[in-house]
């Protein structure tokens, strides 16, 4: 059905409908373009949301690469990442396929219907204007019969009357005549006009407006098919990015699949173990029995000493709040202490440590448990405490001693591989410019050979360095494995390492505190010794939080004198010079080892065949 044949008449709810087509459209297009900003705004808020969760940039990333589940949720924050890009290209393509595409053509549209109607009003006009011209020549043909009609009657009675003369019927006469041919002159005008109106009618009817009509459906229906085809892009625009989104999600799956349980409960071993041994079986003490002192003035282990009953708590390790000093407890040197020189005769407490007397005893293990509940912390261990904490939070020596064994020997030997890859990155291009020297010894034009050497020297400069890292933390690595723990001496070790504070403990250890714990309460004379020997001591600055404010040092159970000279190699020892005045803190144990200070700063073990001891007259009591 045609607009033309049918809505001939209509030219008005026409006009009205296309203009409700066009704002139809553009309701269309503004829908498109909301869809679009809500996918923009959708893709937006979900690469936040990944960006929020993804791991940041610091140590604690490469701990948490290490687990599955780390990584299949950092996959999944990756997918969640590309399907939000795929929201970002649905966004795009509905703004450039629809939203652009019906803007520019709501344009043309409008032009295009504006020209259509303008051309309809002009018909209507030219066709009311000829109706117009048709209606005039038919009033002006009906005015002249109806003035012809006038003059005929009147001549008909002029001619009648006998009284008028002829010359006034002769006018009546040519008047009559006149108005006669005036009437058939405007009914020639009249029919002429009337038979070009038809004319004119049939043609704006039938022909133009048809044709204008025809026009603006055609401009509807194309209308209407563009918004279906629009529609079918909107539909086409999500499911061309399916396959993607599909594989995004399927990554997703992937990713949730590859978390293997298992494997991360092992990571947990790997990063945590520390390489000590449980400790041993905790052996019993009997308290019925005296402590008796040896009687070597030189030798002050205690090996008897009646403590009071609320002094002894029999706790376990694992659950003793004060680790500084349990650490401190068992971190002295482990190997026996050298022989005196040989210029002089031996001294009694270095028997034991003949090649031929039997292996000594150490101390129970519980023994050092209860004198560390009985004793307090010297703030020596505290600025090793501070220090574990700094190297914890920071990156910690270059031999990684802050770590326990079985980690420090992972952390060395990826540091040795890395080292390695290193040579071998240096000696490739130390090859390769050996041979462009070589192409150019063979062909000067090429280039200086000379231009080649000081790069192959600073090459190999680089590769020395590097040799050397390299021998350094494989010597550190020998170490760390020579040292690896056994069952033997276990009970030496420190027990706290195993704890997740490593790097608190292994800055303690180097300060190397006492094996024993123990030591008299009573006041000493200490003030008086420190008055020849340490006149400036160092004073303890507020440098330590608020738990520690009640953390004192051992006090000094005597005095000893330095009979050789002794360099202190050994971790936990100190070097002395001869004739060196120092306090006595702890007694020998037994294993041949003195604990002496220098100061409040300074303090360490010394053999015992080394040292003159002048024993404190209330220690002696006690």
């Amino acid at each position: 059905m045609s607009w033309g044949s049918e809505l001939w008449d209509q030219f008005d709810n026409l006009e009205k409908h296309t203009q409700w087509g066009i704002e139809y459209l553009e309701k269309y297009t503004k829908f498109v373009k909301e869809r679009s900003e809500i996918e923009t705004n959708y893709a937006k808020q979900i690469r936040n949301l990944s960006k929020k969760y993804q791991p940041k940039k610091n140590s604690r990333e490469e701990e948490e690469s290490k687990y599955t589940f780390c990584r299949a949720f950092l996959t999944t924050l990756n997918e969640l990442n590309d399907y939000a890009g795929q929201h970002e290209v649905i966004a795009e393509n509905l703004t450039s396929q629809i939203v652009s595409e019906l803007s520019r053509y709501l344009q043309e549209l409008k032009s295009e219907r504006k020209s259509h109607f303008h051309d309809g009003r002009k018909a209507q006009q030219h066709i009311e204007s000829s109706w117009k011209q048709l209606e005039s020549s038919k009033k002006r043909f009906e005015r002249d019969c109806k003035e012809a009609d006038r003059a005929q009657q009147y001549f008909e009675k002029m001619d009648a009357d006998i009284n008028v003369t002829k010359a006034d019927v002769e006018k009546a006469r040519q008047q009559a005549q006149m108005r006669h041919q005036m009437a058939s002159d405007s009914k020639s005008d009249y029919s002429a006009y009337l038979q070009k109106f038809n004319q004119e009618q049939n043609e704006h009817y039938f022909t133009i407006i048809p044709n204008i009509f025809q026009k603006l459906q055609d401009m509807e229906e194309k209308r209407i098919e563009r918004i279906g085809v629009c529609m079918t892009t909107f539909a086409d625009v999500d499911r061309q990015v399916l396959p993607i989104v599909g594989k995004c999600l399927d990554g997703m799956t992937k990713a949730a699949e590859s978390i293997e349980p298992k494997t991360d409960s092992k990571q947990v071993v790997e990063s945590y173990k520390s390489g000590f041994e449980p400790p041993g079986d905790v052996e019993f003490e009997d308290y019925g029995q005296a402590m008796k002192r040896t009687a070597s003035e030189t030798s002050l282990s205690r090996e008897g000493k009646e403590k009071p009953a609320g002094k002894s708590k029999g706790k376990l390790w694992p659950f003793i709040k004060n680790k500084n000093k349990l650490m401190s407890l068992l971190t002295s040197p482990h190997q026996p202490p050298p022989a005196p020189p040989a210029t002089s005769p031996p001294s009694p407490s270095a028997v034991p440590n003949d090649s031929q007397s039997p292996k000594q005893q150490k101390e129970p293990l519980s023994h050092r448990l209860n004198d560390f509940m009985a004793s307090k912390p010297k703030m020596h261990c505290l600025r090793s405490l501070r220090r574990g904490l700094s190297l914890k939070l920071g990156s910690g020596p270059e031999d990684f001693s802050h770590l326990p064994p079985e980690q420090r020997r992972k952390k060395l030997q990826a540091k040795l591989d890395e080292l390695n890859k290193d040579i071998q990155k240096e000696m490739d291009q130390r090859d390769a410019l050996t041979k462009m020297k070589d192409v150019y010894v063979k062909n000067p034009q090429m280039g200086d050979p000379a231009s080649v050497d000081p790069r192959l020297s600073e090459i190999s400069q680089t590769i020395e360095k590097l040799q050397f890292e390299v021998q350094k933390f494989e010597g550190w690595l020998a170490e760390v494995e020579e040292r690896m723990p056994s069952k033997s001496d276990t009970q030496r070790r420190s027990l706290y390492e195993t704890q997740n504070n490593t790097a608190v403990s292994n800055n303690c250890a180097q300060d190397r505190e006492s094996p024993d714990g123990s030591y008299t309460e009573e006041q000493n004379s200490e003030t008086q010794v420190k008055a020849n020997i340490a006149p400036n001591p160092t004073s303890t600055t507020p440098e330590f939080d608020d738990e520690f404010d009640d953390e004192e040092t051992l006090p000094t159970i005597g005095t000893c004198k330095a009979l050789y000279p002794f360099e202190g190699h050994n971790e936990g020892t100190i070097a002395v010079a001869e004739g060196e005045l120092l306090f006595v803190i702890e007694e020998d144990k037994g294993d041949g080892w003195t604990r002496v200070r220098r100061n409040e700063d300074e303090e360490g073990y010394v053999p015992t065949s080394y040292v003159e001891v002048y024993l404190e007259t209330n220690a002696k009591d006690s």
